[in-house]
């Protein structure tokens, strides 16, 4: 029997989401049609800023729909050329790592913050963390120190709007110093929630990511986005993104849902190098799907994370926007999707085209370097052809020439591998299992992966 969604909790989630949950009651079906008509008035406000009276729309993730997306790879790549990395502005090839920190690598970052993801705030304001509780406690037979945290974030400026970030950290109990962390964007459960069990008799599971890093004497940290910004338009009036913005609407180019969860992620990593239990130095950033996107650009635009483990993050993420396949531009410029990126963002899905973008997904991975980026995906399959799993590859192909430049290893090769064969030679590596849309498969490559990059001390 599906749980009651507490209406707080309600108010956070997408609205693609919140059909999954059930039963509401009547006063929370009202509140679903508010966020409903509050996104719809916003992003049509974001229209009206950029002149736009009309987007194209995207195609259906429904493969028996008349709009179908396409999972034909012979039509996926109607681009002619994508935005090289080592060139710049000026049409002058960047030659040495010095160039590239110095000019190529901004130029960069300004088309990613002005188009796509958004700028942060010069005045967004500071977060005070405090420890609400510790627990010494047990997961898969390792014992642990459990610690949850909130970080109160200063709303002297507006104190209309309350922010406070929900995170978790477990360390080994055993532990003789500081250990490396992996931090996951996670989901908040209603209270009370239980995950169905299974029937009496079957084989138990095997261990979680949580216990196969505690297995290794690592531990690891669940960070909430949605506990500081809700994932839909009607929140981008509150949340961090709100309180900055002092309950007003995004300019163009303002910061979106994206760039605000991985603005948390560093605000994590302050607390981490304040807690003795955390070696700061190796703290690696992980999520799956939305929160796949947000951990790339957390990893893109955070030099002090270690290494990203990227799941299945799709359009937004590290799949190549040109690519005609799967999920588009179009999609994600709708009032379903268009909170995630910045406002100007939408101006691809009309009058501009994918085309028209001054960067594209590699240049996000090629942020990272050089460090080390694992990406991954599921079965086409099952998991579905709407992620593109071959343009998240070539998303990490084409950031290769970024991190050989610097004195790195990119990806190698170009052909696309078979399903559960690792290409992980380098500092970017890419693995699709066989499974559905999830990373929990490629946990054990990853950790092994990991392990050239990352140690207990």
């Amino acid at each position: 029997m599906k749980r009651l969604l507490a209406s707080s909790l309600l108010l956070t989630l997408p609205l693609s989401l919140l059909a999954q949950f059930g039963p509401r009651t009547p006063e929370q079906d009202s509140l679903m049609a508010r966020m409903q008509r509050k996104t719809q008035a916003d992003h049509q406000a974001m229209l009206a800023q950029l002149n736009i009276k009309e987007l194209r729309p995207g195609p259906s993730g429904n493969p028996k729909a008349p709009n179908a997306a396409n999972a034909d790879e012979s039509k996926a790549s109607p681009y002619t050329s994508l935005p090289d990395p080592l060139v710049l502005k000026n049409g002058k090839k960047v030659k040495s790592a010095k160039e590239w920190w110095a000019k190529r690598r901004p130029e960069i970052v300004e088309d990613f913050d002005r188009e796509i993801y958004g700028r942060v705030p010069a005045n967004v304001p500071g977060v005070r963390w405090e420890v609400v509780s510790t627990k010494d406690t047990v997961n898969g037979g390792y014992p642990i120190k459990l610690k949850k945290l909130v970080g109160h974030v200063d709303n002297s400026m507006y104190p209309a709007i309350k922010v406070a970030i929900a995170l978790t950290l477990a360390t080994p109990a055993t532990a003789t110093g500081p250990v490396p962390v992996m931090m996951e964007f996670g989901f908040q459960f209603p209270a009370g929630f239980r995950m169905p069990q299974p029937p009496a008799g079957t084989p138990p599971p095997p261990p979680n990511w949580e216990q196969q890093l505690l297995k290794k004497g690592w531990g690891y940290a669940v960070l909430v986005p949605t506990s500081f910004q809700a994932d839909n338009g009607a929140g981008l009036t509150e949340g961090i993104i709100g309180l900055v913005n002092k309950g007003g609407r995004r300019k163009p180019d303002d910061w979106g849902t994206l760039r605000a969860w991985a603005w948390g992620a560093s605000r994590a990593l302050d607390y981490f190098e304040t807690d003795k239990a955390v070696d700061a130095k190796q703290v690696g950033i992980e999520g799956l799907s939305r929160y796949g996107k947000a951990a790339v650009v957390a990893m893109a635009y955070e030099p002090r994370f270690a290494i990203g483990f990227i799941g299945s993050s799709g359009e937004g993420g590290v799949k190549l926007h040109r690519r005609l396949y799967g999920e588009q531009v179009e999609n994600i410029a709708s009032s379903a999707e268009y909170h995630w990126m910045a406002g100007n963002f939408i101006k691809y899905a009309g009058p501009l085209t994918p085309n028209d973008l001054p960067v594209d997904s590699h240049e996000l991975v090629a942020l990272c370097a050089p460090r080390p980026v694992f990406i991954s995906s599921g079965s086409p399959d099952v998991e579905g052809r709407w992620l593109d799993a071959k343009g998240m590859f070539l998303g990490g192909v084409y950031a290769g020439p970024v991190y050989e430049l610097l004195g790195k290893k990119g990806l190698g090769t170009s052909e696309y591998p078979a399903q559960e064969v690792a290409v992980d030679s380098g500092e970017i590596a890419y693995r699709q299992h066989s499974g559905g849309h999830t990373t929990g498969p490629n946990w054990p490559a990853f950790l092994q992966y990991a392990d050239r990059y990352m140690k207990a001390k």
